[in-house]
């Protein structure tokens, strides 16, 4: 009896001194996970140029998402076709190319666009075609979060020029022979991006400040057909309502929806118009839109439009 005693007296003293055990998920707050640099993706940027010179596919296994987007030439491209296209490709480029004016925004915490200029002098060859590299391009990335790395999961160039050069549209008998092989494959929920998207020409068309301003993320930042970026809210609206183009219809086709995550998606979509653009009338335009999930509802926050 005076055993049990003193052990109770032990375990009521051990008690009162170290406190209830705590309950490891009793008001644990998971900390913000940390924002990359605009450093650190260019960094990112440099090492993708540099594969992508020496033709490296492998070295694009790792550091593309399997949801990757690409638009190339007016194609839709995922992560196999253009590992095989890296891999196939053969550069000679001179030194002294460079990455500069990198602009770095934000879609959510896990992701984020870098903007950036490229130069280059050289030529690469594919299938047996050699091309001189288009430069200066200006190029954008999306980067998602996977665990403690970045990996891409859009990627597009736009040669820079004055608008009143209304770029050329890619060989259309490459074009239609691409198509053929590669339709673009939806996936479910593209209606909504689709509508979204319809939507926000629509005000383009209409230059309707307001509507923009709806439909649209607090922070986005969009490449046009020329290679021009515009990284504010502001900058993109002012340009969307401006002069640039007047435009009296247009049509969308070809929608294509990826989800990067529950709250992040890619839409790809070919867009005709009936307009001018810089006194000019526009080729056919190939747009990939990033929208971000604001409540129950799909909102723009970054578009890349090339000529196709």
């Amino acid at each position: 009896m005076l055993k049990f005693t003193l052990l109770a007296v032990v375990s009521i003293m051990f008690v009162a001194c170290v406190g209830p055990a705590k309950n490891p998920n009793t008001n644990a707050v998971k900390p913000a996970a940390a924002a990359p640099t605009t450093a650190a993706l260019l960094a990112l940027e440099k090492q993708a140029n540099e594969a992508y010179i020496r033709g490296d596919g492998k070295f694009f296994e790792g550091m593309l998402s399997d949801k990757v987007v690409m638009t190339n030439g007016g194609q839709r491209l995922g992560k196999a076709d253009f590992v095989k296209l890296i891999g196939s490709m053969k550069c000679s480029i001179k030194e002294g190319w460079s990455l500069t004016e990198p602009q770095m925004s934000k879609i959510n915490e896990d992701t984020y666009v870098l903007s950036y200029k490229i130069a280059m002098d050289g030529a690469c060859t594919s299938n047996g075609i050699t091309e001189k590299q288009p430069s200066p391009v200006r190029a954008a990335t999306l980067w998602v979060r996977s665990s403690e790395k970045w990996q891409a999961a859009f990627h597009g160039e736009n040669l820079i020029v004055d608008p009143k050069a209304t770029p050329a549209p890619v060989k259309q008998e490459e074009s239609r022979k691409e198509a053929s092989k590669k339709q673009p494959v939806a996936e479910p929920g593209t209606d909504a991006l689709m509508a979204a998207e319809k939507s926000v020409w629509e005000a383009w068309k209409a230059k309707d400040a307001k509507k923009i301003e709806e439909l649209t993320a607090n922070d986005i930042t969009f490449v046009n057909i020329f290679g021009a970026h515009f990284a504010t809210k502001a900058e993109v609206i002012k340009d969307w309502t401006g002069s640039t183009c007047d435009v009296k219809s247009f049509s969308l086709k070809d929608g294509a929806g990826t989800f990067v995550s529950p709250t992040v998606a890619i839409l790809t979509v070919t867009g005709s118009l009936d307009a001018t653009c810089g006194g000019q009338k526009p080729p056919p335009v190939y747009g990939a839109t990033v929208y971000v999930k604001d409540g129950d509802v799909w909102k723009w926050a970054f578009g890349f439009n090339s000529p196709r």
